[in-house]
């Protein structure tokens, strides 16, 4: 799998798109500490990164049609400078005396709004270095467990900055990181090739009017719902059972085998179409909430989040495939983002929902209900039609 980082230009584009990347791993936390630590209330500071949250997710479909538009060199690099200059922004009034509380959120819906979507970015990249088939799988997949593994160091490294630091400084940290990564990204020679295509893409390329792409973005808020309840399940599982300090090594779990996943779903050679692929990792995941959901010991519990995972990034990155091989080239960063979007969707809409039934009844009664709900979701991807528009024999023989 390690060979696709050997392809002309893999690198020099891929380990800046990390560093780039790393700033949303580390800029919700170094959000949520500053604005605490200025205004001194977590209502304030929880406002705050919700309204990242939010305007990130609405604004994403029309950033990626921009990068689809005017290429990424254009558009990424504009996006990341306004992000930055959110982000230093907040550090700087952070500091100051007698801000109004107002400005904390108007500036967190900026930064939000001008997150560059560098994921989507990369695998644009990638589908541009590989071939069709197995070869980009294996780069989806190092693409997946990377940024996995981002979100597990993410936080901690910036935690330690805070800590040694300020929270501020971690806002300047995040900020240099996408500022910068992105820039070194978009100078490779692989990303300065994807000029946009100059022009709004046609009404019927857009990723939402490919027949079974709808349909596929329904099953995935099933395994963002997942992901969204196991990040609130484990902490509560953890105060339940008086050990607080584990939350962050059951979520640890929970990535970890995400990240597995991902890397054991890159060295496989499969034979079964796309969509039968998602299906059986749906169902996978499904079950495996469901049997977590039984495991009372927080040993098993942790073990029970580490096989949940194990079904996360080969989801997502399945998801991505079916993206680069049903949308047209015009749109697939749109249809990219849409795939992360319908993901974060779900973990949203699924964390909201998980409070309330803890607090009425207890952690593994959330992935009891998630995993049923998944299974039920999951059973619409064998109905879905993707068909590749250019070639639909082949995309039907490549589906089955």
């Amino acid at each position: 799998m390690l060979a696709v980082l050997l392809l002309p230009g893999a690198l020099r584009a891929f380990l800046p798109a990390l560093i780039a990347r790393s700033a949303l791993a580390m800029g919700g936390l170094a959000l949520l500490l500053t604005v605490q630590d200025s205004t001194g209330s977590y209502t304030q500071a929880g406002f705050a990164t919700a309204t990242f949250g939010i305007a990130n997710v609405i604004a994403a479909p029309w950033r990626a049609r921009a990068v689809d538009r005017l290429g990424q060199r254009i558009a990424l690099t504009a996006m990341a400078s306004g992000q930055a200059s959110g982000f230093i922004a907040l550090a700087l009034i952070a500091e100051a005396e007698g801000v109004a509380d107002i400005w904390f959120l108007v500036l967190s819906a900026v930064v939000g709004l001008t997150a560059p979507p560098l994921g989507a970015a990369m695998r644009m990249i990638w589908a541009s270095l590989t071939t069709a088939g197995d070869q980009r799988t294996k780069a989806f997949s190092i693409d997946a467990v990377c940024e996995e593994l981002l979100f597990v160091g993410g936080p901690v490294i910036i935690t330690a900055v805070i800590v040694a630091t300020s929270p501020g400084t971690g806002l300047w940290v995040t900020a240099a990181a996408v500022s910068l990564g992105t820039a070194a990204m978009t100078s490779s020679a692989p990303s300065g090739a994807l000029r946009g295509t100059g022009e709004k893409a046609a009404r019927g390329d857009r990723p939402l009017r490919q027949p079974g792409f709808a349909r596929v973005l329904i099953v995935l808020l099933g395994v963002g719902g997942v992901l969204g309840v196991a990040e609130i399940a484990a902490p509560a599982v953890a105060e339940q059972r008086d050990a607080v300090a584990a939350s962050g090594w059951l979520l640890a779990a929970f990535a970890g085998g995400s990240a597995l996943g991902g890397f054991l779903y890159g060295q496989l050679n499969l034979k079964a179409g796309i969509a039968k692929r998602l299906f059986a990792l749906c169902i996978g995941m499904g079950l495996a909430a469901v049997l977590v959901s039984q495991l009372d010991t927080l040993g098993l519990f942790a073990a029970g989040l580490a096989l949940v995972g194990l079904f996360l990034a080969p989801s997502l990155i399945t998801g991505y495939l079916i993206a680069d091989t049903i949308v047209p080239e015009s749109s697939r960063t749109e249809a990219s983002t849409w795939i992360n979007t319908s993901v974060n969707f779900g973990a949203s809409l699924a964390s909201a929902a998980a409070g309330i039934v803890i607090d009425n009844s207890d952690a593994w009664f959330t992935l009891l209900l998630i995993g049923a709900i998944t299974l039920a979701l999951a059973t619409v991807v064998p109905f879905a039609r993707l068909r590749k528009r250019s070639d639909r024999r082949a995309m039907v023989k490549s589906c089955g």
